[in-house]
């Protein structure tokens, strides 16, 4: 790609920044509010994501159950039929008791959180001297010390640690956005600006 191409692309990103900052802030700002709504009530977030990863399983064993009888002659036939089973009962499972799912969640965040600290720890580190490496290793480290401190208070952490780093997880994304969209103002009525300035 060249740089005229690259230039090109930038300019077109820009202008769409530009036309659509508007929807971009209220998206951003709605994100932002929902965030911390669950910062705030942790349980509750903790417990709907629960809730909505049950209405998906159940959804999804449906979607097996009916490509399973679709297809009878099918070889995979026996293997769609468990999977839709197991989706099922599991789902069911996490909706009937969203603090079974809850529990689940939390120790696959920690075990994120330990795995993606590792990974990240070990790219810094051979990533020295380079620019950047450090921000990596910190990022690494970050990601431990959460999942030392949700595995600590586990399982109590179950309580909280779902819904608060999914709450800060949506306020950082909203204020992302809503950062971009004031950028794209700002070049929007610069535009203008200069627009009037060379009409005159």
């Amino acid at each position: 790609m060249s740089a005229t191409d690259n230039v090109t692309d930038r300019e077109r990103s820009e202008d769409t920044i530009q036309g659509t900052w508007r929807l971009l802030l209220a998206v951003g700002i709605v994100i932002a509010i929902l965030g911390l709504l669950a910062v705030f009530t942790p349980l509750f977030a903790g417990l709907t994501l629960s809730f909505f990863l049950g209405a998906y399983l159940v959804i999804g064993g449906i979607v097996h159950f009916v490509h399973a009888f679709s297809g009878r002659e099918w070889t995979g036939f026996l293997i769609q039929l468990v999977l839709a089973v197991v989706f099922v009962v599991a789902g069911l499972s996490l909706l009937l008791n969203p603090f079974v799912g809850l529990v689940t969640l939390t120790v696959l965040l920690i075990a994120f959180f330990f795995v993606d600290g590792i990974v990240e720890t070990v790219m810094g580190f051979r990533l020295r001297p380079q620019r950047g490496w450090l921000s990596i290793v910190v990022s690494g480290v970050l990601s431990l010390v959460i999942a030392a401190l949700v595995w600590l208070a586990f399982p109590s952490s179950a309580l909280w640690a779902l819904g608060l780093l999914f709450g800060i997880g949506l306020l950082t994304s909203g204020i992302s956005l809503a950062t971009t969209a004031m950028g794209g103002r700002a070049e929007a009525q610069q535009s203008v600006t200069s627009s009037a300035t060379e009409a005159r």
